[in-house]
């Protein structure tokens, strides 16, 4: 039986989400071909008929994630125009943190695996990352000629995702909840803070 093209896409975008769900909870080493086509229900042969690796997968899943944020990021700046970073910084350390791990955000729980991973992943992670940077970027306030240390947008959207993706990541592992607020709190804090241009 022969499958048509739509069919063969339907199977993919659901190979490739239950592939991001279980790489981001059990990571890239935990996760095995087995694993995955049992969490997409498919079989081997048709993963295989999707993707020419584990490796090709992983790859799809984190770009696929990276894609998913830098979407949702532009949705929230045409719906909220100024307060976009407000409502995203409150759902990402909030939502975000609390969900079931294999629906959290993929710059926490999948960047440590591209770190160990190939070259051309980490270079496709890297393409991607940058046009999520651009994607803040484009929202952020510009800056006055002569603000102090003359941080550029790019600069500052390079900061928020780096307080937000290191305090998730510290937010979610500890087992403290209430140090798990204080972390989302104060990170919630500095990122505004850094969003404006006289930061």
């Amino acid at each position: 039986m022969r499958y048509t093209a739509e069919h063969k896409k339907r199977t993919q975008e659901k190979v490739i989400a239950a592939a991001g769900q279980l790489f981001r909870k059990e990571g890239y080493g935990g996760a095995g071909i087995d694993a995955l086509t049992k969490a997409a229900g498919v079989t081997n042969g048709a993963f295989y008929g999707h993707f020419r690796s584990k490796s090709e997968a992983f790859r799809i899943a984190v770009l696929a994630g990276l894609e998913e944020l830098r979407l949702g990021i532009s949705a929230l700046r045409a719906e909220h125009r100024q307060g976009w970073l407000k409502n995203f910084v409150t759902y990402y350390l909030g939502y975000k943190r609390t969900c079931d791990l294999g629906e959290s955000c993929a710059l926490p729980s999948l960047s440590a695996d591209v770190m160990r991973t190939d070259n051309e992943t980490r270079n496709a992670y890297t393409e991607e990352l940058q046009r999520l940077i651009a994607e803040i970027a484009a929202g952020l306030p510009q800056g006055a000629p002569g603000d102090r240390e003359g941080i550029s947008r790019e600069d500052r959207s390079i900061l928020l995702l780096a307080l937000l993706t290191g305090g998730v990541t510290l937010a979610r592992a500890v087992s403290d909840p209430a140090l798990s607020e204080k972390i989302a709190e104060l990170v919630a804090t500095e990122a505004l803070r850094r969003g404006r241009p006289e930061a």
